[in-house]
């Protein structure tokens, strides 16, 4: 039996390392994603989860206040869940070289890797993820589209030992009068 279980984690690894496409496949794609330039000063963004059957777990509302503080990014994260939870959580970004991005949260194991090229930044972490007491740690990958000057696009895959247990999709809005 654990043999059996050791082949499905190995497949289900070796298929999630395979598929997918590379965030440089977008370099042309405009408008251009400035990750500092969107999400500075407060934007919103609006979620859901679904579990990997497509059943809504959870919806969500986001508000986002960024800065710089030098060559840092600070963005400060408050969610609100439909279940009437909250959370924060407060994201340290530092440009790593053109278009890459690294960054750390509370809540993030270890370094997350942002990649940005044309209207695209693909963003990959191992998050801490309470649930039911309980806390797991799970990979996510998050691949954001900007829209137009004021719109982005979130889809994220999380997944555990290569098994996708979910996707999360948002929306984020800039705020008239944001530069």
């Amino acid at each position: 039996m654990w043999k059996t279980w050791i082949l499905l984690l190995g497949l289900g690894a070796g298929l999630a390392g395979c598929s997918g496409i590379d965030v440089t496949h977008y370099r042309e794609q405009t408008p251009p994603l400035e990750l500092r330039q969107f999400f500075s000063g407060r934007v919103e963004a609006w979620g859901l989860f679904q579990k990997r059957s497509g059943e809504v777990i959870k919806r969500f509302h986001v508000v986002i206040d960024s800065h710089s503080e030098g060559d840092t990014f600070v963005m400060h994260e408050d969610f609100t869940y439909s279940d009437g939870t909250r959370q924060t959580r407060i994201w340290t970004l530092h440009p790593d070289g053109p278009g890459i991005w690294r960054g750390t949260a509370g809540d993030v194991v270890g370094e997350a890797l942002g990649e940005v090229s044309g209207n695209t930044l693909r963003w990959r972490y191992v998050l801490n993820l309470p649930v039911d007491g309980k806390t797991y740690q799970v990979h996510f990958d998050d691949w954001m589209y900007l829209l137009d000057e004021n719109t982005l696009a979130n889809r994220s895959y999380m997944t555990k030992f290569g098994v996708e247990l979910g996707q999360v999709t948002l929306f984020f809005r800039r705020q008239p009068g944001q530069s």
